[in-house]
C-alpha cells in the first residue's frame, strides 16, 4: 500500500526511530539559548515602583510582584523583610524583584509610598 505524502506519522511505539519527528523533549532543552537574551524583559528604568499581582509561573499560587525598586541588593534585602512583616507572609527575592506570598497589592503600595518611593498599581 502506498503512503499519502500529505499524512504524518502521529504516534509510533518504535521510539525516536522514526524520522522526520520533532526532537524530544530532552533534546529541545540542550539546545543553547542565543547569547545576552534576558529570562523575561527588564522592568523600566523610569523611577517608578509597580506593584501588581500574578499567578504566572508559580502553580497557580497569587503572589504581590514589586517591581523597579531601586537600590542596593540590601537595602532590596531590608525591604522584603518590612514587607514580609507587614503582611505576614513569606516571600523572596528574583532578580531585583520582591515577591510576597498572596495579595498584598494595597498593604505594599501604602508602606511603600510611606517609605517615599513613587509607586504604581500594575496589571489587572
Amino acid at each position: 500500500m502506498a503512503r499519502d505524502p500529505n499524512s504524518r506519522l502521529v504516534y509510533s511505539t518504535d521510539g525516536e526511530r522514526v524520522t522526520g519527528e520533532a526532537p524530544s523533549r530532552a533534546r529541545r532543552a540542550e539546545a543553547p539559548k542565543p547569547a545576552g537574551t534576558p529570562s523575561r524583559t527588564a522592568p523600566p528604568a523610569d523611577g517608578w515602583v509597580r506593584v501588581q499581582r500574578t499567578k504566572a509561573g508559580r502553580g497557580g499560587k497569587t503572589v504581590t510582584l514589586v517591581t523597579g525598586l531601586p537600590g542596593s541588593p540590601a537595602e532590596i534585602e531590608a525591604t522584603l523583610k518590612t514587607l514580609k512583616q507587614l503582611c505576614g507572609a513569606g516571600g523572596t527575592i528574583e532578580d531585583r524583584d520582591v515577591v510576597i506570598q498572596g495579595d498584598h497589592r494595597e498593604r505594599v503600595r501604602t508602606r511603600l509610598e510611606a517609605m517615599g518611593h513613587r509607586v504604581k498599581l500594575a496589571g489587572g
